[in-house]
């Protein structure tokens, strides 16, 4: 096993997962302690969670001791041994010791011994019953039985006789059964870093997660493991749970709960929750209300260790651990989840969450090489080849085991076509997983998802949401809810999202068309796009396009390429130099990016719907454009930086504009009245010939930045600055300014702008 991505873990302790089927085998008398001392032992042993192999009482009923007994002593980690006082007189019983005696001495089983009764030195030197057991087997099955293994079973029994174990006749059984049961717990607990070696960087991320499960403490707490999916919560779950369970007096780990509680429903997982930790079969009630109750009566008392798995709806956590109340003093919850929101929704502190973490590059490294090439490292002539998978995975161990699984043993040509074609068909059972958290969303956190995913994946929060929203639309609480659901992540105020997360995106919009590129929502390779515009085949489902070239590059559109794009939002076009004009762009667009426009395609109009309008490098002429008398009322974002046609900025009636970047626009000499009274961030640095700029941007009472580096021949600033919420003005290389102007008495930051001031 490796430390991966699989939301499904073995629901075997940690025994199975070491090799062992069994953790005991039981060797016992049944006529002597069947329904007595070994009941006891073997219902204390099952509510522990040690798998414990007792034979069915029907076996005893045949004449030769049947394989399935010697082969669960080959099986099982430990032999509990109960010596009654007619132990010996069964053969099957002696064949069994013999047995268990043979794997102690070549594989070091660990045998228990309990005298039921009976004093241990008759056992070792075989006097009463033990000595009258074997002249009866020797008398009665001389001819049946070689004297040589007679030899053997008395071996047998005086060496585990003279093992220290527990006698029966000075303690009573309940001490004993729960010493028995301790001492077993502990020597599984004492391998548990052995029998969890393989699982890569299992142990960082585990002591974490048990700081917060604060062993010992007498409180309830409910515990959250968050992230997306492949990345091992619940393989990490089910360690933990593995090492600890036998701490607490019931114990049950849920699995898969969206997909059981599907197909089965809630009452059916309450039924199980209770069945696993009280070792009751026939618990039975009609509906979840009903359920509710039973379980806090039941377990209010007991302390117990409860892994709710996959958990998706807060009516699954209301219906198996509703409150902390239901639960006895020490109990601990997990829950793992790939919505954030889900743990809060259900009181889980935002400091009893842990969030799991991708694998760093040499876990990475690691865990990929065990399933490729089965060693901690890769194989002579992969290395280069290794390293391109994992960039590929980037952390995902789900991704990590997948591949690594496929490309064993085949040869480094194949490697290299496998991992060309990722991108363009990534594995479906990684896309699967991972499609899940996708499937789970409304349709407008689905649509903003995917826009993302095409086009905003490494923007500005901010910006992309003044990008999307409307005046009835407000996307922050759809982003918040991909957060919470681990499908996007914010970095420094940017949208990102893993790699594969957005091949998933992509695979999505890819699926709604496959064969017809005009008929999906979003279009970002080139060539899908070319086909697009270039053959006319564009249709109103388009929601965006991007049509960028790693290098520079020359197309020809057919001239009605947008015409039919009657809901086409975003346009990108970077890189690209259309030869000839089109003559039509969507009303709709919301988004236009198209540095280095061409000068000989004056825009006929201003789509009225923009949003963001960014034309750096362009040879737009802004007087020509800008000419209709309504206001831009959606305009929050316009760049024309470098733009060398700009020498006089038309009035822009922009009343809602929050940024205007006009640097290095060489050509401007005057800034007068732009009619955008909600500026923030005005840029007009290196902005070489600027020479005045008007007086009314001395009221501008939202600006906030104000750039102006490197205008060398800057002579006029308004007189007096009312800026109250400016942060940064930058003056630096401002060398001709004729004078500063007037602060206002109730701006901010007055001592931190005359340090920026280097004129």
């Amino acid at each position: 096993m490796a430390f991966m991505g699989s939301e499904s873990a073995s629901s075997s302790s940690s025994s199975t997962v070491s090799g062992f089927k069994y953790d005991v085998f039981l060797s016992f008398r049944g006529s002597d302690t069947r329904k007595t001392f070994t009941d006891h032992l073997y219902a204390a042993l099952n509510q522990k969670g040690i798998f414990t192999f007792r034979d069915d009482e029907k076996l005893e009923r045949g004449t030769f001791i049947a394989p399935k007994l010697l082969r669960a002593i080959e099986e099982s980690r430990f032999a509990i041994v109960i010596i009654s006082q007619d132990y010996a007189s069964s053969s099957w019983c002696l064949v069994e010791l013999a047995k268990i005696v043979e794997r102690m001495e070549k594989e070091r089983l660990i045998i228990l011994p309990v005298f039921h009764y009976i004093d241990p030195s008759d056992v070792r030197n075989l006097r009463k019953t033990f000595g009258d057991a074997f002249a009866k087997h020797e008398e009665r099955d001389k001819d049946n039985i070689e004297e040589e293994e007679v030899h053997r079973w008395k071996a047998a029994l005086t060496k585990v006789a003279k093992i220290a174990g527990w006698d029966l006749r000075d303690k009573h059984e309940a001490k004993v059964v729960e010493e028995i049961v301790g001492k077993i717990l502990d020597k599984l607990t004492s391998t548990y870093s052995i029998v969890h070696k393989d699982f890569v960087g299992i142990n960082s991320r585990m002591e974490e997660l048990v700081n917060l499960l604060g062993m010992g403490l007498n409180d309830v707490r409910f515990i959250g493991i968050w992230g997306m999916g492949g990345l091992g919560k619940t393989t990490l779950a089910r360690v933990v749970y593995d090492k600890f369970r036998h701490r607490f007096e019931g114990s049950s780990f849920l699995a898969n709960v969206r997909e059981e509680c599907g197909k089965h429903g809630l009452v059916h997982l309450r039924k199980q929750l209770l069945s696993n930790i009280l070792i009751e079969r026939n618990i039975d009630f009609s509906d979840v209300q009903w359920g509710s109750n039973v379980i806090e009566k039941r377990l209010c008392y007991k302390s117990v260790l409860i892994v709710l798995d996959d958990v998706d709806q807060l009516d699954q956590l209301e219906a198996l651990a509703g409150e902390r109340v239901w639960f006895g003093r020490g109990s601990r919850v997990i829950i793992t989840t790939r919505d954030q929101h889900l743990l809060i929704k259900h009181d889980v502190a935002e400091a009893e969450i842990y969030k799991a973490e991708q694998l760093n590059s040499d876990e990475a490294l690691q865990l990929f090489s065990r399933k490729a090439f089965n060693k901690d490292h890769p194989s002579e002539g992969y290395v280069e080849l290794s390293k391109k998978a994992i960039c590929y995975a980037r952390g995902l161990p789900l991704a990590l085991e997948v591949l690594g699984s496929f490309l064993k043993c085949r040869k480094p040509d194949a490697w290299e076509s496998a991992l060309d074609r990722l991108k363009e068909a990534p594995p479906k059972k990684i896309l699967d997983k991972l499609q899940i958290s996708f499937d789970g969303l409304e349709e407008t956190e689905k649509k903003i998802f995917l826009d993302i995913a095409c086009f905003f994946k490494g923007e500005d929060k901010d910006r992309v949401i003044n990008i999307l929203q409307t005046p009835r639309y407000k996307p922050s609480i759809d982003i918040d809810v991909l957060v919470e659901k681990s499908l996007i992540t914010i970095f420094m105020n940017y949208l990102w999202m893993h790699g594969l997360l957005q091949e998933l995106g992509r695979q999505i919009v890819h699926s709604e068309s496959p064969e017809q590129p005009g008929s999906r929502s979003r279009l970002w390779l080139k060539d899908d796009v070319l086909h697009v515009l270039e053959n006319n085949t564009g249709s109103g489902k388009i929601r965006g396009i991007m049509l960028h070239s790693p290098q520079p590059v020359k197309v020809q559109l057919h001239k009605e390429a947008f015409k039919k794009m009657e809901n086409l939002k975003f346009l990108i076009v970077e890189n690209v130099h259309i030869c000839e004009p089109f003559e039509f762009l969507p009303h709709s667009l919301i988004y236009l990016k198209w540095p280095n426009y061409p000068s000989h395609w004056p825009f006929k109009y201003f789509p009225e719907q923009l949003v963001v309008f960014e034309m750096p490098g362009s040879r737009i002429r802004l007087p020509k454009l800008i000419k209709q008398e309504r206001p831009l009322e959606n305009l929050i974002n316009a760049n024309f930086s470098g733009c060398e046609f700009i020498a006089k900025l038309p009035k822009l009636w922009a009343p809602n504009l929050e940024s205007l970047d006009l640097s290095f626009c060489e050509n401007l000499v005057k800034l007068t009245e732009l009619g955008a009274q909600n500026l923030k961030h005005l840029n007009l640095s290196f902005c070489e010939n600027l020479v005045e700029i008007d007086e009314c941007f001395g009221s501008l009472e939202k600006l906030k930045k104000w750039g102006l580096w490197g205008c060398s021949k800057l002579q006029i600033l308004p007189s007096q600055l009312k800026l109250k919420s400016l942060d940064y003005f930058y003056l630096s290389g401002c060398s001709r300014l004729e004078k500063l102007p007037n602060f206002h008495p109730e701006m901010k930051c007055l001592q931190t702008l005359y340090l920026e001031m280097k004129c």
